[in-house]
């Protein structure tokens, strides 16, 4: 085959990939200016592995079934308080975090300064990097249990995508596995940095910006929301621009445990001892059993609540169904009828627990979350 045929050849593929690309997606999504996303070669590539549910053992699960743009990046099936995995009968102990805005949390770290742990990836922070937690739920046996990253490779290569793959990465990218998985991680992480997933175009950014008004009931939620002396939401969730004029992330990218109850609905309490050795007694320590240190027992990271609306359930083991239970919850867990903490070591019982709002107070709060959904122009359309 001459260079030109080649070239045409590769024309003609690279073709077909944007029109799967586009196809990941019913609705192509906007930036905060209003105009249409457009990713590069290496964005386009981590989309389509986002995307492949060939890379799953057996085929049938991708990054984007636990987390779904029309869920907020997050899990699309609200009715399981945790994530399925690709086998039926297995469970991951926790609900997924979206995925939308994850390219902010910075790396995992210990402030020194404030003596607290910041940053990290998954609930517990286990992964510093947005590269290294894609490279977790491939091999997961109860994500995507796949055996091996060879076996990953040998999808990527059977895949419709490897000449992007090649161009992205080098002629020899997809020789060697262990180079190769590093290149796929590399890849899916530069998609999460896109625009696609850190859109900044919601109710309230456009708020921000003055190009729209919040209801009465929203702008009191919003009022709620960050007094110290009501909902003290913004103490963990800021809600304000950052110094440098950055829209905020709703989160301060620290851990606190909560004082959250066992979910006694988490199917992954009754999986098979070999997965779960634990079985229905497994308690989940959070950072402190990644940290083996019983001061950051049952500590979870903060998570933004960009897009909160329509990344149910909530809390790490999904025990709440709606904004308006956790809502409930900050506010009536040392004086209402609430089971005991799954973890009762450094319960935060400073900043929640006793709040006193009213029926009306709550509901203000949560439709001001509500107005953290992106796409806001566009849903009116």
């Amino acid at each position: 085959m001459n260079m030109q045929k080649a070239r045409n050849l590769s024309l003609l593929i690279l073709a077909a990939l944007m029109t799967l690309l586009h196809a990941c997606t019913d609705t192509p999504p906007h930036t905060a200016e209003g105009t249409a996303v457009v990713l590069n070669q290496k964005e386009q590539l981590g989309k389509l592995l986002f995307h492949d549910r060939t890379l799953s053992t057996p085929p049938g699960q991708a990054c984007v079934d636990c987390h779904d743009p029309e869920a907020g990046f997050g899990n699309p099936d609200a009715s399981l308080p945790v994530s399925r995995g690709v086998h039926a009968n297995r469970f991951g102990s926790r609900n997924d975090l979206t995925a939308a805005y994850a390219a902010s949390v910075p790396e995992f770290h210990f402030d020194s300064t404030e003596s607290i742990y910041v940053g990290g990836l998954f609930w517990d922070g286990r992964a510093a990097t947005l590269e290294e937690q894609a490279k977790g739920p491939p091999l997961n046996p109860l994500e995507m249990a796949n055996p091996d990253m060879e076996t990953v490779i040998k999808r990527i290569r059977k895949a419709d995508y490897p000449d992007l793959f090649l161009e992205v990465f080098g002629p020899d990218a997809l020789e060697r596995p262990i180079d190769a998985y590093e290149f796929m991680a590399e890849a899916i992480a530069a998609f999460e940095r896109s625009a696609e997933l850190n859109q900044y175009n919601s109710k309230f950014d456009l708020y921000l910006q003055g190009k729209v008004d919040l209801t009465e009931q929203e702008g009191r939620g919003l009022d709620l929301f960050e007094d110290p002396e009501k909902g003290n939401c913004a103490v963990c969730h800021p809600s304000r621009p950052s110094p440098d004029g950055s829209p905020p992330l709703f989160t301060d990218h620290t851990y606190d445990n909560l004082g959250v109850p066992r979910n006694p609905a988490n199917p992954f309490l009754y999986m098979e001892k070999a997965l779960n050795p634990d079985g229905a007694s497994f308690v989940d320590l959070g950072l402190g059993g990644v940290l083996n240190k019983p001061e950051e027992y049952g500590k979870f990271r903060v998570p933004t609540l960009r897009n909160i609306s329509t990344t149910g359930p909530y809390m790490h083991n999904g025990l709440f169904s709606t904004l308006r239970e956790v809502v409930l919850f900050y506010s009536t867990r040392d004086v209402g009828p609430w089971p005991s903490p799954e973890v009762h070591q450094n319960v935060n019982r400073e900043e929640l627990g006793n709040l006193g709002l009213t029926a009306r107070e709550i509901d203000d709060i949560v439709a001001f979350m509500e107005t953290l959904t992106d796409g806001y122009m566009e849903a009116l359309e």
